[in-house]
């Protein structure tokens, strides 16, 4: 196998291994408060980015904009998200998180995460810094591909 085969080899089983990872805890606390993928995907882009339009949580998530508008109304009867009028165009509502919705998406960011530290934990110093150089590499790689 060549090099170029093992890296690539390898770069799939690292990202299937980190996906299916590192959103099991996610996954599993969202569904205990009986949020779809999509719904939780909505509060992660609110949480993450703030204030925005129905139709900016629809792109997001890859859904059509009276199905975010459906989803949107769900969380909202949750206490989630509230809609507010656009101030410069009233026929336009910005969505936001409520404070709960704040709550749960924190708790949520930490349960993804959590794995990652104990992944961590399990690492020698030496390791970790190896891992780091060869993690800023692929970073560099990544973003020179992302910006031609």
């Amino acid at each position: 196998m060549s090099t170029s085969e093992q890296f690539s080899d390898t770069l799939h089983e690292w990202a299937h291994t980190f996906m299916r990872r590192s959103f099991h805890d996610f996954k599993q606390y969202m569904d205990t408060w009986g949020l779809s993928t999509s719904q939780a995907n909505a509060l992660m882009r609110l949480y993450h980015s703030g204030a925005c339009g129905v139709s900016d949580i629809g792109g997001h998530v890859g859904i059509s904009n009276a199905a975010a508008s459906q989803m949107i109304d769900r969380l909202v009867q949750m206490g989630l998200v509230e809609r507010k009028e656009d101030l410069g165009d009233r026929r336009v509502k910005q969505l936001k998180l409520t404070e709960k919705g704040c709550s749960l998406a924190e708790k949520g960011v930490e349960a993804h995460s959590r794995w990652m530290e104990n992944l961590g934990k399990t690492l020698t110093e030496a390791q970790k810094a190896k891992i780091c150089s060869a993690m800023a590499q692929l970073i560099e790689a990544a973003n020179k591909i992302q910006t031609e």
